[in-house]
């Protein structure tokens, strides 16, 4: 190779102190390099692209009581925020099993963590959905403790490619594999006005789930694509325009986030996997053993209360969360993501 006559590219100019579009924040998604830029980020109550700021640490921990020695499981590795606090507490010793179905950002997130010094020897990740607890289990044998954060990761929010927000042009894709199923696109081509309507309604507690769903449908029959973000937002938009002018913005905003999340819950069958995981809780656990569950959805919130409360009417569960904890005032200011979580949790008897 002639490397004298190679051309050098320079890099492009960091847009501003807080660029707008997620290529251009190079410095936030590379946090290794750029520490100071990804700390005034996190100053401001923002979370840097790419990362994800885990939630509700120091509450997981209190009541986890993870000892070295202990065997479990983060059974949503996502970025591996909780994973890597429950490492430490395992100080070297024992195990700790991590699954996640995120074929894209689990590679990310096993090599970060491997360069931290956390490799097979101390943490086993699997790419597999929660659901699937008892292939984790015929592994490991009973679990001394399990985490489970329901919560979208931001690097997934915010990353346009993956299609999750609303607030960006991307594919309209909403799988958390995206190698499996079908996209939201797919689902929105055959799906039917009353389903619509019921999905919306039963996934996301959406008030203007019929003229929505009229909305989108109506126009699909007519031969209208809806295959981005945008053109998703749009037909919402247009949808609402019913609503008094003062209230007209407002409400769109958060219909368009409850029809995102309806749609990312039926296209990932959130619900089906998150009850069959609690069904499969108390055969994974040792006695003993604690879970923890991170909700931030009051449907996702409904599911684990009913559970908690059936196995500790059955005795299985000696002791359960007598009421769903949620983060603090200060971690809510600095990182507005956190305000819609919930945490709740189980002892098994001994």
């Amino acid at each position: 190779m002639d490397t004298q006559n190679k051309k050098h590219h320079r890099r492009p100019r960091y847009k501003g102190t807080y660029p707008k579009a997620f290529k251009d924040k190079y410095k936030e998604l590379h946090p290794e390099l750029y520490a100071d830029t990804v700390a005034k980020v996190i100053n401001k109550g923002n979370t840097p692209a790419g990362m994800h700021r885990s939630i509700c640490v120091k509450e997981i921990l209190e009541f986890l009581q993870i000892t070295p020695g202990q065997v479990g499981l983060d059974a949503t590795l996502g970025y591996g925020g909780h994973t890597l606090e429950m490492l430490k507490c395992l100080d070297s010793k024992g195990h700790l099993y991590a699954t996640d179905v995120d074929s894209i950002e689990l590679p990310r997130t096993r090599e970060r963590l491997e360069r931290l010094g956390y490799g097979p020897a101390i943490l086993t990740i699997r790419q597999i959905n929660f659901s699937s607890i008892d292939q984790i289990v015929s592994e490991s044998g009973p679990l001394d403790f399990i985490l489970a954060d329901l919560g979208v990761s931001s690097m997934q929010i915010d990353n346009p490619e993956r299609g999750f927000s609303f607030k960006t042009e991307g594919p309209l894709d909403l799988r958390l594999d995206s190698s499996k199923g079908i996209s939201a696109a797919e689902r929105l081509k055959t799906v039917s006005e009353d389903e619509l309507q019921g999905m919306l309604s039963e996934n996301a507690d959406e008030p203007h789930c019929a003229e929505i769903a009229h909305a989108i449908v109506s126009a699909i029959k007519k031969g209208t694509d809806i295959t981005t973000t945008n053109q998703l937002r749009k037909m919402i938009e247009d949808a609402l325009q019913f609503i008094p002018k003062k209230d007209r913005d407002h409400e769109i905003k958060k219909s368009c986030q409850r029809c995102f999340q309806a749609l990312r819950i039926d296209v990932n069958s959130e619900f089906e996997a998150l009850y069959e995981f609690l069904e499969k809780l108390p055969d994974a656990l040792a006695k003993g053993g604690r879970v923890a569950i991170l909700t931030f959805h009051s449907g996702e919130d409904r599911l684990v209360k009913k559970s908690f409360l059936h196995f500790c009417r059955e005795g299985v569960y000696k002791e359960i969360a007598p009421k769903a904890i949620r983060p603090s005032a200060e971690e809510c200011n600095s990182n507005s993501r956190a305000r819609s979580a919930k945490l709740r949790w189980a002892v098994k008897g001994d």
